[in-house]
């Protein structure tokens, strides 16, 4: 597997990646779109990884930088709607992640950890604080009635229960810091995502 950064000439490919980890009755127009993808590679190339095995993207990820300060946020903010011209900070002091996806026939096979991995280490390179990202909760709405989003991320923590998402990204050393109501759209999570952080200090 190799983890590089994009370009549009890979655009074709990243749509493809896009169509089959986000099928229909995902709405076509929140795929990846190619003024999105050139925003990407002009604003902040560092933050545009792919993965590719025997020349095929199997999976990406597209960052961006900004300054921490604990405020709630929304996606659509934070990234910029997808464009991230307006919300990337080239002198922020944290990598934030706004977007990672897998092809469904290559999940299980440690794609998404390896570019984790390269966010990690672009961190380290960067003398970055932190990387953070906006994690879904999709398991939530089965414990809605009876644990508010604290205590289920808490229950996730300890062990108790297993959140598809919130439990993968814990495997991968990063910690929740506080929940974000009305994140984005996702009946799943009943709309609320948590802030995940990987500290540089924390290897």
């Amino acid at each position: 597997m190799t983890i590089r950064r994009y370009t549009m000439e890979d655009y074709p490919q990243l749509l493809d990646l896009q169509k089959e980890a986000f099928p229909p009755p995902f709405p076509p127009e929140l795929w990846w779109s190619p003024e999105q993808i050139q925003a990407h590679v002009d604003t902040f190339p560092a933050g545009a990884l792919l993965a590719e095995i025997d020349g095929t993207v199997v999976g990406s990820a597209t960052s961006l930088l900004t300054t921490y300060n604990g405020k709630p946020h929304t996606w659509a903010e934070i990234a910029d709607n997808g464009y991230i011209r307006a919300s990337h900070e080239p002198d922020g002091d944290s990598l934030y992640g706004i977007d990672v996806c897998v092809r469904p026939s290559f999940r299980g096979q440690g794609v998404a950890k390896a570019l984790y991995e390269a966010r990690k280490q672009l961190v380290r390179e960067l003398g970055l604080a932190r990387f953070l990202a906006g994690c879904r909760i999709p398991d939530y709405h089965k414990y809605a009635d009876t644990l508010s989003p604290d205590e289920y991320v808490k229950a996730v923590e300890r062990q108790e229960i297993k959140d598809l998402v919130l439990s993968f990204m814990l495997k991968q050393g990063l910690t929740p810091l506080q929940v974000l109501p009305n994140y984005v759209d996702d009946d799943e999570s009943l709309h609320n995502a948590v802030l995940v952080e990987w500290n540089n200090k924390s290897d």
